[in-house]
């Protein structure tokens, strides 16, 4: 049974912020401590990633209260978020050869018996490596992982289990409340060595005792990280282009699990009716956990809830292929979203907005400046995205509260 550590409401969202402002300033000492409870990390990303907390109000709740230099680390974890999400934008092949990938490993997990019982032994926490073992049972029971050990699993899946990437990246998005299918993907490819060539993560023992204060020490991990072999990341397409709303057109809004904050939709349009769309059971051709459903449903609810008297007649939730009929039965010009990004909700949205278009109805996803001034520089790799970190929080200190609140 999934223990409850994350209410799904945004006033839990804003607690959790609260309680970790004042340690923030401690971060960059602590972050990489896996500890029980996690007191050293945000634990803010279940929130960030459907956007109840939009980027902007954590870094400003942060540098309101600390000089950047002092929060320079967590400014930066934020922002990584930020980096995976514009790299696979221009990118989203490697989205499509992921999901391939995952087609094809189960493939082989089918036929081969061998396979077959080295993954299930990984998933269910049943290797014999004890810091492995605890960590698959804590993502399944929480949805939750540290970031760090997140790092010291994927690796030992990789060289250690040899496993594929591809699966493990799945068993992650399957359970983790802030499955992100840029941050995850490009992650798993990063201790791989397909994101940056020849650059692998290897788990070492010793780093592990360090960081984990002794409670694990871990023997017969892989010494060596071979980079694993595959395609070449591909050009860079142009950044999508954002959509503009229609002068005058009856409106109705659509709410996904990518951003469920809507109050700066609403402070530009006036729908007459709603929907909400939860993909989440469609991060994976395997089950998704019940409680990645849950929570996901409950998040997008929370968001329609804190502003039905200005979002028009609700209709709750609906399939994608529903979305068309829902429109036309509406007498609806155009439907708004947030922009969706690469990922699930964006794969199930694509048949719809195909039958939308037939009916003569608009979708039109509106995208935020944060992510229009920030994405076009994930050209190359963090470190030169980082570079652009300075100028980007000159914005983010000037932009409009449209951007910030919800």
């Amino acid at each position: 049974m999934t223990k409850q550590l994350f209410a799904p409401t945004r006033t839990a969202a804003l607690e959790r912020l609260q309680s970790f402002v004042p340690k923030a300033g401690a971060y960059a000492s602590k972050r990489n401590y896996d500890i029980s409870g996690h007191p050293h990390v945000s634990v803010l990303s279940p929130y960030i990633r459907h956007r109840v907390l939009t980027e902007v109000e954590v870094l400003q709740a942060v540098l309101g209260r600390y000089a950047p230099s002092t929060v320079e680390k967590y400014v930066q974890e934020v922002f990584w978020r930020t980096y995976w999400k514009g790299w696979l934008e221009m990118r989203p092949s490697v989205w499509s050869d992921y999901k391939q990938a995952v087609h094809s490993s189960w493939n082989d997990v089918q036929t081969q018996s061998g396979m077959r019982s080295e993954w299930e032994a990984a998933c269910k926490g049943e290797t014999g490596i004890d810091c492995f073992d605890h960590w698959a049972k804590e993502l399944v029971q929480t949805g939750y992982l540290h970031n760090h050990a997140r790092m010291w699993f994927a690796s030992i899946w990789i060289f250690t289990l040899r496993l594929p990437w591809a699966l493990g990246a799945d068993f992650f998005l399957r359970h983790l409340l802030d499955g992100d299918p840029a941050s995850n993907t490009l992650s798993w490819r990063w201790v791989g060595g397909l994101h940056t060539k020849g650059k692998t993560y290897l788990a070492r023992p010793d780093n592990i005792a360090k960081y984990t204060e002794g409670r694990f020490r871990p023997t017969g991990l892989a010494t060596h990280a071979e980079p694993l072999t595959g395609m070449p990341n591909p050009e860079r397409s142009p950044l999508p282009e954002a959509g503009e709303l229609i002068t005058g057109a009856r409106t109705g809004l659509l709410i996904t699990e990518d951003d469920t904050s809507i109050g700066w939709i609403v402070d530009q349009v006036t729908p007459v009716a709603t929907a909400c769309l939860n993909a989440s059971a469609h991060r994976s051709p395997l089950h998704v956990a019940p409680s990645v459903h849950s929570f996901t449903q409950d998040l997008i609810s929370d968001g329609a809830a804190r502003y039905s008297e200005r979002i028009g007649t609700q209709a709750g939730f609906i399939d994608a292929e529903q979305l068309a009929q829902w429109a036309n039965e509406q007498g609806l010009d155009q439907v708004v979203t947030s922009y969706v990004p690469v990922g699930p909700a964006r794969d199930a949205l694509k048949p719809a907005q195909r039958a939308l278009s037939d009916k003569g109805i608009t979708l039109t996803q509106l995208r935020r400046p944060y992510d229009t001034a920030a994405w076009p520089h994930a050209t190359h790799g963090f470190f030169r995205f980082k570079d652009k970190i300075p100028s980007l929080l000159g914005r983010i200190r000037g932009v409009r509260l449209a951007d910030s609140q919800t």
